[in-house]
């Protein structure tokens, strides 16, 4: 039987994650996730890609807000904000969000050693999906592309045997920045849903594409150290036209509560 075993979220887009046993799924992904962004003086998103101190700050969703830590930083409290929204740029799109205020943005800058912005999405139904994957009317956050990613636990056995076949250490599933991941399914089952959809506890989704990894992959989450792997890895073992696959996307059909223990049914 396949079941649900881990779900977290990225209150801000890049910065580390919240764990948790349930989460509310909303139309554009799991309620909280990636609803704040870092952006520069251009009003360019700023991720881990060019930035990895980004992933020292640990943001904890509140009631009202966030409460931001980061190692020899005093903790601060970020409010929901309000006012007027500015144009923010999210890869090649711009989309209008709501900036955090000074405070926020001193705080961050000082952790990761650049000046920047935090800005907050205030209304999650202004980015659509991309269309080719997608039905009219579903929307995301400032996530990459879709509401959620999934990954497969056997998939990423896998991944690890590979590695340490060529001599490399293995890898933590935090490395792919899931959303849920599931086990019990065999190693790469989850590329024959694609097309599909699969039901996680009483909530469908639907199963557009696979996932192509980027350099991310290679920063550990937790010391923010960047490697080869397993980028590497996927290059020699899992290159398809479409990229270097690991995980597939999500988009939800119906909002609900999903949570650790649940059972995953392909449709």
């Amino acid at each position: 039987m396949v079941r649900l075993t881990y779900l977290a979220t990225y209150p801000i887009k890049s910065c580390y994650r919240v764990e948790a046993d349930s989460a509310q799924v909303e139309p554009w992904g799991l309620a909280g996730d990636r609803r704040w962004l870092v952006v520069d003086d251009h009003a360019k998103l700023v991720t881990q890609r060019d930035t990895p101190p980004l992933g020292r700050i640990r943001p904890e969703p509140r009631d009202g807000g966030l409460l931001l830590r980061a190692p020899g930083m005093q903790e601060l409290w970020v409010p929901f904000p309000g006012g007027s929204t500015v144009d923010v740029k999210h890869f090649f799109l711009w989309i209008a969000a709501t900036p955090a205020g000074t405070h926020a943005d001193q705080w961050i800058s000082e952790v990761i050693g650049r000046p920047v912005t935090l800005v907050h999405l205030d209304d999650p139904t202004r980015r659509p999906v991309e269309p080719d994957f997608s039905e009219p009317g579903d929307t995301v956050s400032f996530a990459d592309g879709f509401p959620l990613l999934l990954a497969n636990a056997a998939s990423l056995d896998a991944v690890n045997d590979w590695l340490v076949e060529d001599g490399d250490d293995p890898v933590e599933m935090t490395r792919f920045r899931p959303n849920v991941v599931v086990s019990g399914a065999p190693a790469w089952a989850e590329d024959g849903w694609i097309g599909g959809r699969i039901v996680i506890g009483d909530v469908p989704f639907r199963v557009p594409k696979a996932c192509s990894r980027c350099v991310m992959t290679t920063l550990d989450p937790e010391t923010g150290e960047k490697g080869r792997q397993p980028l590497r890895v996927l290059g020699k073992r899992r290159r398809f036209p479409e990229g270097l696959l690991f995980g597939v996307n999500l988009i939800p059909d119906h909002e609900g509560k999903i949570a650790v223990g649940d059972e995953v049914i392909v449709a």
